[in-house]
């Protein structure tokens, strides 16, 4: 009896097949980014800016990290591990501690003085950006105090002064970074329970609801971290 030959595969089509499939898996995998510090800089300094006023000392809580990863909060030595409370403490001030920023009480009654202010001084001088900028802000604050209630504001030159040097490792810089955020984050995160029942982490800027409980906390706890360029700062001993 004959045997049949053997039939061959065409090889050509699955070569064409899984060209294909790589050329379609390349276009619709995504790969994982590192996205970095989520931080907005500020625009550059207008050169015929006019000098800003002396700072009082109290309003600024100044963080020094040196060239051995030793961390100098306030002219002394402090473990990073009490960055966080620190920080806090400056914010909010409970004690009434006269070297931390003293905080002014934003009552309904004076918010709305300020904004019929503004708004008669703009009914003379309806083009003024700077009167219109001021209107905004003190709008905003009432929608704060109507969403939350009267609360306690910082000064508006307090913040928070970063300083690195340049020979500070990179992890060391990423530590003092998160340990300054969540300071303000844990801040938040208490009030938008107290008020809202829920964390201010939890709050959707995309829903219109949320945005405005969003907008109150951050009228309450601003995040005011300012990080200056590194430079040669002394070991520290």
């Amino acid at each position: 009896m004959a045997r049949r030959p053997l039939q061959e595969i065409n090889a050509g089509s699955m070569a064409d097949i899984a060209f294909l499939l790589l050329i379609f898996f390349l276009v619709t995998t995504t790969m994982d980014q590192d996205i970095g510090i989520l931080r907005q800089l500020p625009p550059p300094i207008p050169e015929d800016m006019p000098e800003p006023p002396p700072v009082k000392k109290r309003n600024v809580y100044e963080v020094l990290v040196n060239s051995r990863n030793q961390l100098l909060v306030e002219n002394e030595r402090m473990d990073v591990r009490d960055l966080k409370e620190g920080a806090k403490m400056f914010y909010t001030n409970p004690n009434q501690d006269p070297d931390l920023p003293i905080l002014t009480r934003q009552t309904r009654s004076n918010v709305q003085e300020n904004i019929n202010i503004l708004q008669q001084a703009l009914a003379k001088d309806p083009t003024n950006k700077t009167l219109k900028s001021d209107l905004k802000k003190w709008q905003g604050k009432m929608s704060a105090i109507e969403l939350i209630g009267e609360y306690d504001e910082l000064p508006t030159s307090a913040l928070i002064s970063l300083q690195n040097d340049r020979g500070t490792k990179y992890s060391m810089y990423i530590t003092v970074q998160n340990e300054l955020s969540a300071a303000i984050n844990e801040l938040r995160n208490e009030l938008s329970e107290e008020k809202f029942g829920v964390a201010y982490s939890e709050l959707n800027p995309a829903l219109s609801e949320d945005k405005p409980k969003i907008l109150a906390v951050r009228a309450v706890y601003p995040q005011r971290i300012s990080e200056a360029e590194p430079k040669d700062i002394s070991g520290g001993n």
